[in-house]
């Protein structure tokens, strides 16, 4: 492992740990086993070295996104494939999602700049396929967007508002975790029986 993946790791860590704000250049340099004068070398701040981590996170997911949304499989292959497809990467990534969600409002552009790239996910081949199973009477009516919302919605939302998750619901880390991993059959179960008729 080279400097910079050994860098990586430990922002990983730390950043799950402590999240943006809480985290330090120091502990980073630590978890990595590197000098502070050596990590601001690679990188001269905490913000230039998150998005570094989220654009190698971002570099990594979409592929296997856009993957599962051209692939021929069936609509409720792809929605399965899709809700444990995401929900595994974010366990492995868990802090990403409050982050894009502060850059979201902090540092929009830095967001946005990922959707513009050839590699963002683009779900325009899974939506005619939405459009061309409403005709022919596989699922209900819905509206294409409308559904994917609901299936981003209810995968993002519990890694987004995880304190919030846990507190309310009272679970240990461990606990939320288990959760986690059963909803990636229950959230398509419950969207293919709410869309299938």
């Amino acid at each position: 492992m080279n400097t910079e993946e050994k860098i990586f790791e430990a922002a990983k860590v730390i950043f799950h740990k402590k999240g943006f704000a809480g985290a330090r250049m120091q502990e980073i340099a630590d978890e990595a086993g590197i000098n502070k004068a050596m990590l601001h070398y690679c990188f001269k701040s905490k913000q230039v070295l998150f998005e570094a981590v989220f654009k190698k996170a971002f570099s990594q997911l979409a592929p296997q996104i856009n993957t599962i949304f051209t692939s021929e499989k069936s609509l409720f292959e792809k929605i399965t494939e899709f809700t444990q497809s995401y929900i595994s990467f974010v366990i492995e990534n868990p802090f990403l999602p409050a982050f894009i969600i502060q850059e979201m409002n902090n540092n929009p552009e830095f967001v946005m700049s990922f959707m513009k790239t050839e590699n963002r996910p683009n779900p325009t081949v899974l939506i005619t396929q939405i459009e061309s199973e409403i005709e022919a009477g596989t699922i209900k009516a819905i509206k294409p967007k409308q559904l994917l919302l609901n299936i981003f919605s209810l995968t993002v939302f519990p890694f987004a508002a995880h304190m919030l998750v846990k507190s309310m619901l009272h679970l240990s880390p461990e606990e939320f975790l288990q959760m986690m991993e059963e909803r990636k059959t229950t959230i398509a179960q419950q969207i293919i029986n709410s869309i299938k008729k």
